[in-house]
């Protein structure tokens, strides 16, 4: 075991230093956070909490929690709250987290209350998927925005209030089960499905330990690991440092139709199409530029491409679009001129559907 680690080791120092680390692009099978969530209330607000004869379930918490506290209300009390909210409570439980440790709470309003600012969340039992309590919350909150009202009814408010964290707000009660230390082998899972670099963390982990790796498909690593947990905890973390040189990604545009922001990646390439959308005429040609050497010299021939982008706003007749164009060129035109996001989306759309963009579009 200590000749494997020397040898991870001096791979560790001998590999390029623009490669990626594994634990960059994969993480370990059953290392995993995982998600809470509660039903609680934030009371010692100031008058902006829930209307109570509109969200009669905060009025029923109120009367649970003072029961459970002693208190025993008269039948038929009508209580007209205006301190108290109900709320939901988030948190993610980490990987290993142990019984007394802490974690961050995001706290939300369910109702219809005003603000959450200056609250205190009593205590909230916090559950996971399989319904069993994993950690207790309760807290003073803190929330980033600010509002005020004017008596004539106008009001201003800056960012949010109706959320809040309550950083440390949460004692872990119970640990999340973990299956690392079961089996003689574990699956490192990559981020992203990709053939070519499963294939590539297989060689880098099979370098460090011979015949250690398997990819079991484009995603999942089978590797086989020390049976003692010290040096099972070892081998990981050295295997989490190899740096691996990723294939190159799948060209992708992401489109938000909202605003008309447009994201992607180099790989975005352009086929020959025809483009003509409303009112709008898009041209783009590619120009090949020669660059000849003077007569008795030892240089050489050297030929660039560049793309030209025009856009018409009158008009509308269908135009070439000419293959080696940037797609990013067309864009910027596109935002220049004052495109709306729906023409934006529009045309890339067209572009897709007919096989002239080269790449995946994803409309968010």
């Amino acid at each position: 075991m200590r000749a494997l680690l020397l040898v991870l080791a001096m791979l560790l120092l001998t590999l390029p230093a623009n490669a990626e680390r594994i634990k960059d692009i994969a993480s370990i099978a059953g290392v995993r956070d995982n998600q809470l969530v509660g039903y609680g209330l934030v009371v010692g607000l100031d008058g902006s909490g829930d209307q109570t004869t509109q969200t009669p379930f905060t009025v029923q918490s109120i009367i649970n929690m003072l029961g459970n506290l002693g208190v025993t209300l008269p039948p038929g009390t009508n209580l007209q709250l205006k301190n108290v909210a109900a709320v939901t409570v988030t948190a993610d439980l980490p990987a290993y987290a142990r019984p007394g440790q802490r974690i961050d709470i995001t706290v939300s309003s369910i109702g219809n209350a005003k603000s959450l600012r200056g609250g205190t969340l009593v205590m909230t039992p916090l559950k996971g998927a399989d319904g069993q309590i994993y950690a207790i919350a309760q807290g003073n909150m803190a929330v980033g925005g600010a509002g005020a009202q004017a008596p004539g009814g106008a009001s201003q408010t800056i960012n949010h209030l109706l959320a809040g964290r309550i950083p440390g707000g949460a004692t872990v009660e119970r640990a999340a089960p973990a299956m690392l230390g079961e089996g003689a082998t574990i699956t490192v899972e990559l981020n992203e499905t990709d053939f070519g670099t499963a294939r590539r963390v297989v060689d880098a982990i099979n370098q460090a330990a011979p015949g250690a790796a398997l990819a079991l498909d484009g995603r999942n690593i089978q590797v086989a690991a020390p049976a003692e947990s010290s040096a099972r905890v070892a081998f990981l973390g050295q295997i989490e440092n190899l740096e691996v040189t990723t294939v190159p990604a799948a060209a992708r545009v992401i489109v938000n139709s909202r605003t008309g922001s447009v994201v992607m990646n180099q790989n975005v390439t352009l086929q020959n199409c025809a483009v003509a959308h409303g009112n709008l005429t898009v041209t783009i040609d590619a120009r090949t530029d020669v660059s000849q050497p003077l007569p008795d010299t030892f240089g050489k021939t050297v030929a660039s491409r560049s793309g030209l982008v025009n856009i018409d706003q009158a008009g509308g007749t269908l135009m070439e679009i000419r293959g080696g164009a940037k797609l990013a060129d067309v864009v910027k035109a596109l935002n220049a001129l004052g495109a709306k996001p729906l023409d934006l989306v529009s045309i890339l759309q067209a572009m897709k559907a007919s096989g002239a963009l080269r790449a995946e579009l994803e409309v968010i």
